[in-house]
C-alpha cells in the first residue's frame, strides 16, 4: 500500500485533468465483465472517454482477451454460470500478466452466494473495489461508515471507491471525497457499472489506485453535472453524459472538481 503523499491528494483535480487527455492519447484497452444491462452503455462510456473496450464472455477465449487489455473489470451483476467461470479465468490472467483490475459487487446485499463470491475475488487482488453501502455491508460485515471503510482498506489491501451523496476513495491511509454528480445519475441504469469500468481504465494509466479510482468519479461526475444542465430528464440526460464525457476537457475539469483529503 502506498505511504501518505498529501501532494498528490490535493492534485486530484490535476490528476483528472491529465488523465482525461491520456485516455484519449492512449486508449487503454479495458475488458468488461458486466451485467445484461450494462454492456452497450459501458462500452460507449469507455469509447466517449478514449477507451477500447471489450466484452466476451467465452471461458475459451477470455484469457486472451484480458491479456492484450491494459485492466479489467469484474462486475457480478448478472451471477451466472457463464459470467461466473469467465470472470475466474479473467482474473487469473489479469494476475498472471500484473494488470489492474476492479470489482464491482452489484447486488450483493442480496445474494450469499454472490457476496461469498466477491470477498473470495477481493482476496484474489483486486485492485480497487467499487460498491454503493449496501453492498459495502454485506462485503466487510458492518454498516458503511467512513471508519469502516478506512478499516476495511487497510486490512484487505484494496482500494474502496464508495458511492454514495458523496464518493469515498480510501487505502486505509489516505482518504478522499468527491462531491460531483448529479441526482439524475441514480435514474440511468448501468451509470454504476460504467463509472466502475472508467475507474479500470484510469488504472491502466496511473498506477496509484486511489488517484485513478478518485480521478475516474471526477471524471463522470463533471459529465454529470454537464450532463443535467442540458437534459429534458432521464432519458436524454443518458445522452448528454456520454457526450459530456466525449467533450470533457482538462481545464473544465480541473475548474469543476469538488475533492476534499
Amino acid at each position: 500500500m502506498h505511504d501518505a503523499r498529501p501532494h498528490q491528494v490535493h492534485g486530484v483535480p490535476q490528476a483528472a485533468a491529465g488523465l482525461v487527455d491520456a485516455l484519449r492519447a492512449r486508449g487503454p484497452r479495458v475488458h468488461c465483465i458486466t451485467n445484461t444491462v450494462a454492456q452497450a452503455y459501458t462500452a460507449n462510456v469507455l469509447l466517449a472517454a478514449g477507451c477500447v473496450p471489450s466484452m466476451t464472455l467465452s471461458a475459451e477465449e477470455i484469457g486472451g482477451f484480458v491479456a492484450s487489455a491494459d485492466a479489467l473489470l469484474a462486475n457480478l451483476g448478472t451471477f451466472d454460470p457463464e459470467r461466473r467461470a469467465a470472470t475466474g479465468v479473467a482474473v487469473e490472467a489479469a494476475r498472471h500478466h500484473a494488470l489492474p483490475w476492479v470489482l464491482d459487487p452489484v447486488f450483493i446485499d442480496r445474494s450469499p452466494p454472490r457476496a461469498a463470491f466477491a470477498r473470495d475475488l477481493v482476496a484474489r487482488g483486486a485492485r480497487v473495489v467499487r460498491l454503493n453501502h449496501a453492498e459495502f455491508a454485506a462485503l466487510a460485515g458492518g454498516a458503511a461508515t467512513h471508519e469502516a471503510a478506512i478499516a476495511y482498506a487497510r486490512a484487505t489491501g484494496v482500494v474502496v471507491a464508495l458511492s454514495g451523496a458523496a464518493d469515498l476513495v480510501t487505502d486505509g491511509t489516505r482518504t478522499l471525497t468527491i462531491r460531483n454528480g448529479h441526482p439524475l445519475m441514480a435514474k440511468v441504469t448501468a451509470m454504476g457499472c460504467a463509472g466502475s469500468a472508467l475507474v479500470a481504465a484510469c488504472l491502466a494509466r496511473e498506477p496509484d489506485a486511489v488517484i485513478a479510482a478518485a480521478a475516474a468519479l471526477v471524471m463522470l461526475g463533471v459529465a454529470g453535472e454537464i450532463a443535467a444542465e442540458r437534459a429534458a430528464g432521464s432519458g436524454s440526460f443518458a445522452i448528454h453524459i456520454i457526450d459530456a464525457l466525449a467533450a470533457l476537457d482538462a481545464d473544465t475539469l480541473a475548474k469543476r472538481a469538488r475533492v476534499a483529503g
